[in-house]
């Protein structure tokens, strides 16, 4: 009996000294032989590391972040031991996240399987592309148009790019109030309009749900709105 308690023991002793993780992110990058992969997230404007893998031939790796109160974003890093660095941006929760890529396309071509919040968040990313590549265009005619020195076609032009922007800040607020149950809303008003007008950012921030208020974002959203409020005072 004895023997049988002290085995329980130092199983229970044992299960207690493994380091417990809220996220763990399996990457699996084609192609790549040897480089250093880092997982970092925000914090205090910043980018600090939360944990670092050596590729030395594997392909498949495993990393770790701990203290994960709600859903938020992280960064995976990969320094190939050159000076080109890629990353990719991916919303994580607690669980298993899964990044599939390649060394050639490491930023572009990643594919992500994880949270419900990433899938939101590709969501968006998918048209605020369309939007980049219009505002691309753009810059390009009026380029082409400041050659030629005709003033009154970059004018236009300028004013097409005026309302390509709008537009896109009018599709940010109206996919965060339609995603109101989901951290990506907030994370949307502090990344990508943060300097609109603070009554966009209040209409987002009013309609939050309370398990999304109370998130990382949430409260940071809400710390924002009241700064700019009290600056305007």
């Amino acid at each position: 009996m004895k023997k049988i308690i002290y085995i329980l023991l130092s199983l229970v002793i044992l299960a207690c000294s493994k380091e417990q993780h809220d996220l763990t992110v399996k990457v699996h990058v084609n192609g790549l032989k040897k480089g250093v992969l880092y997982l970092k997230k925000a914090k205090n404007d910043n980018l600090i590391t939360i944990d670092t893998v050596a590729v030395n031939g594997q392909s498949d790796i495993t990393l770790h972040a701990s203290s994960l109160e709600s859903p938020e974003v992280f960064y995976l890093f990969l320094d190939k031991n050159s000076s080109e660095k890629d990353q990719i941006v991916f919303f994580a929760d607690k669980g298993l996240t899964e990044i599939t890529t390649s060394v050639k396309n490491f930023g572009f071509g990643a594919k992500i399987n994880g949270s419900e919040q990433q899938k939101v968040f590709e969501e968006y990313k998918l048209m605020r592309t369309r939007f980049n590549e219009q505002n691309l265009d753009l810059i390009k005619e009026g380029f082409e148009a400041l050659k030629k020195g005709d003033t009154s076609e970059y004018n236009t032009i300028q004013k097409k790019s005026d309302s390509n922007l709008k537009r896109r800040y009018l599709f940010t607020v109206n996919f965060a109030l339609n995603h109101k149950d989901s951290e990506v809303a907030p994370y949307l008003a502090l990344t990508e309009i943060y300097n609109a007008k603070v009554k966009f950012l209040d209409t987002i921030n009013s309609v939050l749900t309370p398990k999304v208020k109370a998130s990382k974002y949430g409260k940071e959203l809400q710390g924002f709105i009241d700064k700019i409020k009290e600056s305007e005072k």
